[in-house]
This record gives C-alpha cells, sequence and structure tokens, in this order.
C-alpha cells in the first residue's frame, strides 16, 4: 500500500512538471506567433471611420504579448518570465525576417529593426515592473507594468519605423497608444481567469526551466 501511495504521489508530481513545462513552451511559443501577426498588422492602417491616420490594425493585438509575458510572470517569477520574452523575441524577429520583411523596402527594414528594439525593450521593462508590484493587489501589477510597456513600446518602435518617412507616424503612435492602453484594460479579464490556473506554481517546480 505504502509502494503504491509513492508512485501515485511520484505520478502526479510528474504530471504536474510536465503541466507546467508546457504551459512555459505555449507561451513562448505564442509569444513569437502575436509579434509575427503584429509586426505584419502594423503596416496597414485603419480605413475605415477617418481613422487612416491614426490607427493600424496592429494595435488590436499586440497588447496580448503583454498578457503572456504577465502571465508567465505571475506563474514562474521574473527570471522564467524574462525567458518566455527571449524565446518569443527570437522567435518573432526570424519569422518577421523571412515572413514580413521585404528586404527591398527601407520601411519594412525599419519596422523590422523597430520592432526587435521596442519589443524588447518594452518586454523587459514590463517583467521588471510587474515583479515589483506583484504582492500589491491581483491587477496592480499587470495593469501597470503593461500600461508603461505599452508606452515605451509604442514610441519607440514609430519613431524608429516611421520617422522622416513622411508618414504621420506621431498621431498614428497617440491613436495606437489609446487603443493599447484600452486593451491592456480589457487583458485583465482573461488575466483574472487564468491566475486561478497558475498562481500556485513555486519557485521549486520550475528550477529546471531557470537552468
Amino acid at each position: 500500500m505504502l509502494n503504491f501511495l509513492e508512485k501515485l504521489k511520484k505520478s502526479k508530481h510528474l504530471f504536474l512538471q510536465n503541466y507546467k513545462m508546457n504551459l512555459y513552451y505555449k507561451l513562448s511559443i505564442l509569444m513569437g506567433v502575436v509579434v509575427v501577426i503584429s509586426n505584419y498588422l502594423v503596416q496597414f492602417p485603419i480605413q475605415y471611420f477617418g481613422l487612416g491616420k491614426l490607427l493600424t490594425y496592429g494595435a488590436f493585438s499586440y497588447p496580448v504579448t503583454f498578457l503572456i509575458t504577465d502571465l508567465a510572470n505571475r506563474a514562474y517569477g521574473k527570471l522564467v518570465a524574462r525567458k518566455v520574452v527571449y524565446f518569443g523575441f527570437i522567435i518573432g524577429i526570424l519569422l518577421t525576417l523571412f515572413v514580413s520583411t521585404n528586404f527591398l523596402d527601407i520601411i519594412s527594414i525599419r519596422i523590422a529593426i523597430g520592432s526587435g528594439l521596442a519589443f524588447f525593450i518594452a518586454q523587459n521593462l514590463d517583467v521588471q515592473i510587474f515583479d515589483k508590484l506583484r504582492k500589491k493587489s491581483w491587477f496592480i501589477a499587470p495593469l501597470v507594468s503593461s500600461s508603461l510597456g505599452s508606452i515605451t513600446d509604442t514610441f519607440l518602435f514609430f519613431s524608429i519605423a516611421f520617422y522622416a518617412t513622411g508618414i504621420p507616424w506621431i498621431s498614428l503612435a497617440f491613436g495606437d497608444l489609446a487603443v493599447k492602453l484600452f486593451i491592456s484594460l480589457a487583458m485583465l479579464i482573461p488575466f483574472r481567469l487564468l491566475i486561478y490556473k497558475i498562481k500556485d506554481f513555486s519557485e521549486s517546480s520550475v528550477s529546471e526551466i531557470k537552468n
């Protein structure tokens, strides 16, 4: 009977470890996918309701990256959250270069460069701020970190990608930021629903990810 309970305990522990590792890989891959989609969509202004000079379609997908980062941070802590960012960054940059970058178009190249730099800086800022605020009310850390990350990302990206190109990048940046902040607020809903499943992940349970 004792052997059976020990085996059952080991099986449960192994299942939990596999589940957490699977979540880590899913978050990392999802990060890369969202970055690629956003980099592609940001090239297309919304041509409805006079929003062509204010907003691109990328504004609606990019805030999801901050949700992914914050979920990883809540689940595993800032060290592993950074690994999710780096993994997503590498996937995103590689796929962006080979899928959505036109090397004959300087703006397309600048979009790739601006996207990479803005993503890397803003996401790491998000990780650091979230970690500082993680012990406050559940909504404080994701809301503040994603909002400041969105502001940083938006103005870095649009200035690098579109400055001195004739594209109204300042108005696009403000329009983009307004949508990102609204969606960051809306992302609190899935964050709240998902943290119940992942908030109890312990530091010891993810040691193999950190190494």
